[in-house]
Formats: structure tokens, sequence, C-alpha cells
């Protein structure tokens, strides 16, 4: 049989044109799709791979989900983003076993996943600020997300104030009519101060008084789910965001934030962005990261486990100045850790004594010299990562800013899955020898290091 006969303009046989009548190239695309759709119970385009599209055997698939979706808009009991794969922009089948995960972590009604920690932040923001909005936002936040909320309320005709952690009766005081959100962070970076969320919600019910609309936004990346007694979102917070790049990937491997939340409607207008703009989380990351997460928990513990024995060190080192980790004892809010948190966090800072920024930013480099303590950004990975604050995070931060936000002359770990006391011999070499070490010989180091 020839496909000739169904190429005429002037007539066609009544059967559909036969598969078998067609090019060898093809019958062996489409039979090998066909048979990977078979094998796997899902109509993907491709002969061995998820795809970004499925086979969706005409209108009435769209059809129905264009029904679900509106149906959860409206009605207002589920976010659109569970919604089966129609596009991959919208959501995947590995997106939505995520999110299936995360949703039980936080305790949530809608949970939204997408490209990065700061993609969560920026699209909560723009989906709960309005023209002339107002925001109140912790002054120990990520300086990113100062920055953007900072641009955007300046492009919106709003304005940002900025309070001291903790400072609840300056939260209340800061309050208008035209207040849309709270922002804090917990665990902070680089100071891990803990915020109380029972005082920081009583706040933000109190504000509601002035400013009916104020939501309570908590970016939870340092502490994790793992960390709090009570969920946040049982506590009264309206909405978690996170970078899962760090705990719940935990490998530096892939990166990926998500927004959760028990207000449907928050949900779904999050939603809606991720649908317009883009930047939803694909599949080959999201399968990447389901599979990983059941042991993401146990190797979180085991680096705040760590990370508290290497604090403990430090803070009794008679070279050490100043240690911050909310395992220590003294630490400014240890009352609320006591109460409120089950885990510490992977991450501390510390400063060394009488060194000034440009010593401490050489005290970084030399401890990257012993190898298993890399110098790298971030921080909840497989190795152990240190870095100079200022360098790496407030580089162009005015230098009584970074002292006015308590943010100058830090050391700033992210501790890993080595033993605690190769960790320890390291910083202690380092303490005694870094001053013996030249700039000549940090760069001659590099050279040996460099993978060209």
């Amino acid at each position: 049989m020839s496909i000739a006969r169904w190429l005429d303009p002037a007539s066609c046989p009544a059967e559909r044109p036969p598969l078998a009548a067609m090019s060898a190239e093809t019958r062996d695309l489409h039979a090998a799709i066909d048979a990977h759709a078979a094998a796997t119970g899902i109509p993907y385009l491709h002969p061995s791979s998820p795809t970004v599209q499925l086979d969706l055997y005409g209108s009435a698939s769209v059809v129905a989900w264009q029904e679900a979706k509106a149906e959860c808009l409206f009605a207002g009991e589920q976010s659109w983003s569970e919604l089966p794969q129609l596009y991959a922009r919208y959501g995947t089948r590995a997106t939505q076993a995520l999110i299936t995960q995360v949703r039980d972590l936080e305790q949530a009604a809608a949970v939204a996943v997408c490209d990065s920690g700061m993609q969560a932040t920026a699209i909560t923001v723009d989906a709960l600020l309005g023209a002339g909005a107002h925001a109140i936002l912790c002054r120990q936040v990520y300086n990113k997300t100062r920055g953007y909320l900072e641009w955007l309320t300046g492009r919106l005709g709003g304005a940002v104030t900025i309070i001291d952690d903790g400072d609840y009766a300056a939260l209340r005081a800061a309050v208008r009519p035209t207040t849309r959100l709270v922002f804090a962070e917990t665990f902070t970076n680089p100071l891990v101060r803990a915020q109380d969320i029972g005082a920081l919600v009583a706040a933000v019910k109190d504000a509601r008084a002035t400013a009916p609309a104020i939501k309570l936004v908590i970016d939870s990346t340092i502490a994790t789910p793992w960390a709090f007694k009570t969920p946040l979102l049982e506590s009264g917070v309206d909405v978690v965001v996170a970078s899962g790049t760090k705990a719940l990937g935990g490998q530096d491997r892939d990166l990926w934030g998500y927004i959760a939340t028990r207000d449907v409607s928050i949900g779904n207008a999050v939603m809606d962005l991720l649908a317009m703009r883009g930047g939803i989380l694909d599949w080959r990351r999201a399968t990447a990261i389901v599979e990983a997460l059941p042991a993401a928990a146990a190797a979180h513990a085991r680096r705040c486990d760590t990370a508290a024995q290497v604090a403990s060190f430090l803070d009794t080192h008679p070279r050490v100045a100043q240690v911050f980790h909310p395992s220590l004892i003294d630490h400014p809010d240890a009352a609320t850790i006591a109460r409120d948190y089950v885990r510490h966090g992977s991450l501390l800072s510390f400063r060394v004594a009488d060194a000034d920024e440009d010593m401490t930013r050489h005290l970084a480099d030399v401890l990257a010299t012993c190898v298993v303590i890399r110098y790298a950004l971030s921080f909840d990975g497989l190795a152990t990562k240190v870095n100079h604050h200022r360098t790496v995070s407030e580089y162009f931060t005015p230098m009584a800013q970074l002292r006015q936000s308590g943010f100058d002359r830090l050391i700033r770990l992210g501790i890993g899955l080595e033993a605690a006391d190769d960790l320890i011999a390291c910083l202690n070499w380092t303490l005694h020898h870094a001053a013996s070490v030249t700039t000549a010989d940090l760069a001659a180091w590099r050279a040996s290091r460099q993978i060209l």
C-alpha cells in the first residue's frame, strides 16, 4: 500500500491514511511513542521519556481541565496547582508528586513549586501587593528579598517599612490601612535569629483592625518544616515560602522553591501568575527531588547535630569573639527556641577576635585550603561550605549599613555531612595559623586546585 493515494487534491480514500502506508521514520517514531505510552500509562510525546506536553486525544480533555480549573478558582476549595498535567508550564506528573509531599510537610491546603526560592518569594509578593501597597519587612531577611520588595513597592507607588526582628511594638506602630504584608525569615541569615511565631501571629492579628488584608509570610528556608513543634501554617502564618534547593534538596543539585498556604485563594493567585509568566519546576528536577526527599530529613538532622558540635567548639575557642547558632545557650532567642523549635539548622556564623573585615575574608580563604571545607555559596548540601559574608552577600552594602545590621566581619559556615571532628580540626588549624599564610600562598593554592 502506498501513501500516494492520499496525496491527490482531487480525491481521497474514505479510510484514514494508515500508519503502515507511511514512511519508515514516521512508523518507527509513532510506534515507539505508543509503546512508551502503553508501558507508562501516560501519553507522553517522546519514545523514552516524559515530555512537557501530552497527547490529549482531542478537545474534551482540555474542556474538562478548564472546567476543573474554574471550579478551583470559584469554589475556593483546591488550588489548581494540583490539576492533572496539561502543559508543563502549569505542572507535570512529577511536580504533582512533589506538591503532595510538600503539602504534607507544611500541613498546607495549597502548594505551588517553582524554579527557585527567590521566585517563590517574588511571586508571593506579586500576588499579595497591589497599587499603593505598604509592606513591613524584618531587618534580617535575605538582602535580595529586601531589594525586590523595595523595587516592587517603588513601582507600585507603595512603600516598605523595615523593623528590627522581634520588635512587635514597632510592627504594630508601622501598620497602615494600605499594609498588605509582613515578611520575616527564620532562622535568619547570617545571624540565625529565631522568630517568635506566636508573637508575630498575634501582632498581625491585631494589625487587621487597621489593615484587614494584611498577611504574614515566613521564609523558613533555614529552619525547614522539620524545625517546628507546631507547623507554621497551623500556628497562624498565612504563607510559607522556602528555597527547596537547600535542606529539602540536600545535595546542591536541583534549584527549586515552593509556596505553601492554607488560603486557597492565595494558592490560586500564585498559580495564575506562574501560568502567565513561567517559573514552574520542570519534571526532571521534580523527579530527582521526589526521589531524594525521603532521605533529606535524616541528612538535615545530621547536619544540624554537627553544626551544634562545631558551634560549641568555636564558642569556647580563645581566638573566637562571637558565634551565632540556635543551639547555643546564650542565643538571644534561646527561650523561644526551647519552646517552639526542635531543630537548630545547619547554618552558623562567627567572628574572630581582633579581625577586621579584610582579615575575616583572609581567614575564610585560608580555611578553604583545608579542602574538606569548600568556599561556596549556600548551605545544606553534602559538603561543608565557608564564605566571607560581606564578599558573597553584601559586597555593595555600605559599611555603616553593614554594621547597623550586625553583618560585618562574619565568616559563614554551612555544615555538610562530614564528621564533626574533621571540620573542627580544620577550623582550629586555621584559627592558629591563618596569619602565616600569605596572599601569594593562597594564589598558588588556587592555581594548583583549579580545574580548567
